[in-house]
């Protein structure tokens, strides 16, 4: 059987500090691709093996976990096995009968090194009681229990030696009562939907920030530039270290902002601006804040996107970086889209893009958002739209624009040399 399509979603799983504990990977096969696929083990495997080998353990996951979902079918087969065990927590889905099949199945993985967790837990039957000492992590679906059963069932695991991650975490009061349950991970569209936070208080660095991209985009003197960053020389060592950072490969070292933007260029600088927004903002926190590592991953990924559908205009990856990056810049700040834009100065295409969803950026960003719900209905919609893109291309730069991220928290936390 021929690999089938597919479409690679990955969802961050975080600790208490809200630090980045592990990765849900989504495989969901394309709509148009669907029929083909009639054995879910065969296809299952040839997925997993092309995340894996074909696309890069190390770029999916970084060095994190990766959370891979199982069916009963899957579960019971040898495949499994191509998943390196060190890497990997095995999840069973709440669709899996606790057979004594099953539960002696896990107890042979369990001793062959695997982690292994349980999805969607709303209660414990005498099966999953059972299965309970076999688990590494427990997932409660906090959307599907009233808060009494949440607690109840938290306080009934709490003795048993197992992870509770909190799953379903859409808003801010669900986490913290989560978290004050004494809960260990948690999951879910509160570490990623921009409509949701609000209140976050904006670091004044950050504010200048702001001022500073609108700035660029309104291309102003150097002049300017230098002044605006006198009220926070923080800033000023922030970005020569970035500048410096091997991902530039400048032949030497630079040592003031005026040489550094000569050198870069307007787009680069503009491009480095947004992204210590998101880097002050966070509390310069970029390896391990899954709001940056999603801001980050769609911004290279929009550009990847309209490089390779668009390769004539060139300004469209520069505004497609822009759009990706900002798509977040609302949940940042803990304020509306529209109030944080308007010390930003944007063309109206990036605009309706942010605040619409509309326009060809606005398809883009429907894309990268669709990717990581793993909604193959909706990319494959998107894509079909925009003039067609294999799901394998879409793979690939999904993975190259995860390693980008990744790498970009490794370099920014690197000491400025400043000569």
């Amino acid at each position: 059987m021929s690999t089938p399509q597919f479409f690679l979603g990955r969802q961050a799983i975080v600790g208490r500090q809200r630090e980045l504990f592990a990765y849900e990977l989504l495989f969901r096969t394309s709509q148009h691709n669907a029929a083909a696929v009639t054995d879910d083990v065969a296809a299952s495997a040839a997925v997993m093996q092309h995340a894996f080998t074909g696309l890069g353990l190390q770029a999916v996951l970084e060095d994190k976990l990766g959370f891979i979902n199982l069916s009963e079918p899957l579960l019971m087969s040898e495949v499994i096995e191509v998943l390196p065990r060190e890497r990997v927590v095995l999840e069973i889905l709440e669709t899996v009968a606790l057979t004594p099949a099953v539960i002696e199945r896990c107890r042979a993985l369990k001793a062959a090194g695997y982690r292994l967790a349980l999805d969607d837990v709303i209660g414990f039957t005498p099966a999953q009681q059972a299965i309970l000492p076999l688990l590494e992590v427990v997932k409660l679906d906090v959307l599907a229990m009233p808060p009494e059963q949440t607690a109840a069932l938290v306080k009934a695991l709490k003795p048993c030696g197992v992870k509770i991650l909190a799953e379903k975490v859409d808003s801010p009061a669900q986490h913290d009562f989560c978290h004050q349950l004494g809960c260990d991970l948690f999951q879910g569209y509160y570490f990623a939907r921009p409509t949701i936070l609000s209140g976050k208080p904006v670091q004044p660095s950050a504010m200048l920030l702001l001022k500073l991209l609108g700035q660029v985009a309104a291309d102003a003197e150097i002049d300017e530039l230098e002044d605006t960053l006198k009220h926070a020389p923080d800033l000023t060592v922030q970005l020569l270290r970035l500048v410096n950072s091997v991902a530039f490969g400048l032949p030497r070292k630079i040592a003031s902002v005026r040489t550094g933007i000569n050198l870069l260029g307007r787009a680069q600088l503009h491009r480095w601006l947004q992204i210590m927004v998101f880097a002050q903002q966070s509390g310069g926190r970029m390896a391990s804040d899954p709001l940056v590592q999603t801001a980050a991953v769609r911004g290279h990924l929009m550009e990847l996107l309209a490089e390779a559908l668009r390769p004539s205009q060139l300004q469209l990856a520069d505004q497609a970086f822009m759009v990706g990056m900002l798509s977040l810049v609302d949940a940042l700040f803990g304020h509306p889209m529209p109030t944080v834009l308007q010390a930003l100065n944007l063309e109206a295409p990036l605009q309706q893009a942010l605040l619409e969803r509309s326009g060809w950026l606005g398809r883009l960003l429907c894309v990268v958002e669709a990717l990581e719900t793993g909604s193959a209905a909706d990319i494959d919609a998107h894509l079909d739209a925009l003039g067609g893109l294999s799901a394998d291309a879409l793979n690939h730069m999904q993975v190259q624009a995860l390693h980008w991220a990744s790498q970009l928290g490794r370099e920014s936390a690197g000491d400025a040399e400043i000569t």
